[in-house]
């Protein structure tokens, strides 16, 4: 969560890198082999690369047009960033000019198609932020924006459109984590687009919507859904991680953290009322920490398949000990939910970490598809590759394929707070943060003569020793990330069944 620049997924902003892409780029498509995992790989796995040199890249999110599943959007930070695909992932452009353009930082970003298969991001922007995991102190001017694409995201409209904008003054709060979603349904509230996110303030945190109904030009002044605010640091307590799903009568399912709860709440009104927020699965605490990662979380994500109105949530916890990814479904609009089920199949409390899940349910076949970051196959649990999960048996189980098979390591970055999945007609694509390997030869500082031999007469010249006092001096540069997209497709196995 889903998506945020520190907790959140501010802590890369703060290095306020601003990159330019150019409008085309040269992807390279990676084919796997099994050789480094214990899982089979996804059929027809092809991963491309969005970035083309390492930078502050993170917080990926992605979508399908369902009016045109040939275009595909995937947005990522920071600033806000764009590439798309016109044939079903199979290469990739980026898009220019989709950054906030008068604010310094933009990102937490999340992207959807509409009705009318218009493509949108979401993003937050700011100039700069307030004390650390305390966002509400010392905030400065902030908002939420939004950005259409008409022709599926090769070029987004000049102008922002403004959702929830906080001018300069003493006490404002901190607007953080937007997500967006869309109606597009045949319901009588189709074509609304919906967005969810955390208002951080001296004293809480509370969980606010906001409801477009004219293709995003405007949007409705926010209203509170959650039932009480959450604490106001983004450690754990706080009213966080909002995601929905829209169901084939319009019907709007809200979900969210807060207080080791996964929260819901339910509007039949196309975003004008909620029912009250009630708390209907209980978790480990929902912030935690993960060897080599800055932070970490296990926010939830909702999804419904149309055709049978099962709801379905994930989200990750320490229940087990180490990190797993867990599901739970509902068949009766949101009143009653299943016992989780465990979607990462290694064996339990092995140790090894799983986490940033998503979820993703195929609206033309019903499967539920999460991806995740995976350390089943390191003994250290410190390095990962990406699995995805799919489940054809209403959630009850998951098979596990490997998306990537070369573990990276993710310290000395900021790794974001998500990863993205979207999934129509039997084909998947992910997209997620990968920091690149670094050559060994820079990571290990060559022996001098005198670590070699103590004793040994150093002949080095003065200007010598000169240069490589100055070359040791100098400061290693922080490595980056990229971002990655990765494609399987089920097709022919969803025809077989």
């Amino acid at each position: 969560m889903q998506h945020s620049l520190p907790r959140s997924s501010w802590l890369p902003c703060r290095n306020k890198f601003i990159l330019t892409f150019a409008a085309a780029l040269s992807f390279t498509v990676v084919l796997h082999s099994q050789s480094s995992t214990t899982l089979p790989i996804a059929p027809g796995a092809q991963v491309f690369s969005l970035t083309p040199e390492p930078g502050s890249f993170t917080e990926p999110s992605i979508a399908v047009n369902p009016n045109n599943p040939e275009q595909v959007v995937a947005v990522f930070q920071d600033n806000a960033h764009a590439s798309y695909s016109q044939d079903a992932g199979q290469s990739w452009k980026s898009a220019e000019g989709v950054a906030a353009a008068n604010y310094k930082v933009s990102g937490d970003v999340s992207t959807t198609f509409d009705k009318q298969g218009h493509a949108f991001i979401c993003y937050i922007a700011f100039d700069k932020l307030g004390t650390f995991n305390y966002w509400g102190h010392g905030a400065t001017r902030n908002g939420i924006l939004v950005r259409r694409s008409l022709d599926g995201g090769a070029t987004w409209e000049k102008n922002d459109l403004p959702v929830a904008e906080q001018p300069t003054q003493p006490g404002i709060p901190f607007e953080d984590k937007p997500y967006i979603v869309a109606d597009t349904t045949n319901s009588r509230y189709a074509g609304n687009l919906y967005i969810g996110w955390t208002r951080w303030s001296l004293t809480d945190s509370k969980m606010l919507f906001s409801r477009s109904t004219d293709d995003g030009k405007t949007w409705s002044a926010p209203i509170e859904i959650d039932r009480t605010p959450g604490l106001p640091r983004d450690d754990n307590g706080a009213a966080e991680g909002f995601d929905a799903a829209v169901g084939p009568d319009g019907r709007i399912y809200a979900i969210w953290s807060q207080d080791d709860f996964i929260f819901l709440t339910v509007s039949r009104d196309g975003g004008k009322t909620f029912s009250r927020a009630r708390s209907i699965i209980h978790t480990a605490p929902i912030m935690f920490a993960v060897e080599t990662l800055e932070r970490a979380n296990g926010f939830p994500q909702i999804a419904i398949d149309p055709r049978s109105q099962r709801l379905y949530i994930t989200w990750s916890d320490y229940r087990n000990g180490d990190l797993d990814i867990f599901c739970s479904t509902s068949n009766d609009h949101g009143k009653k939910w299943s016992a989780p089920a465990r979607v990462n199949n290694d064996a339990v409390h092995n140790g090894a970490d799983q986490f940033f899940q998503w979820l993703a349910v195929d609206p033309v076949d019903g499967s539920a598809n999460v991806v995740f970051y995976d350390r089943r196959d390191d003994p250290t649990n410190t390095t990962q590759t990406v699995t995805l999960a799919r489940s054809t048996d209403r959630g009850s189980s998951f098979q596990n394929y490997a998306l990537t098979t070369d573990p990276f390591n993710a310290s000395g970055v900021f790794f974001g707070d998500y990863i993205g999945i979207a999934a129509y007609g039997g084909r998947v694509y992910a997209d997620w943060t990968e920091k690149p390997a670094t050559p060994a030869e820079q990571d290990i500082k060559p022996a001098s003569k005198e670590d070699n031999n103590p004793e040994a007469k150093d002949e080095t010249k003065p200007e010598d020793k000169r240069e490589e006092k100055k070359s040791q001096q100098t400061k290693p540069k922080r490595p980056g990330t990229v971002v990655k997209v990765g494609v399987a497709d089920f097709r022919q196995q969803t025809a077989e069944r």
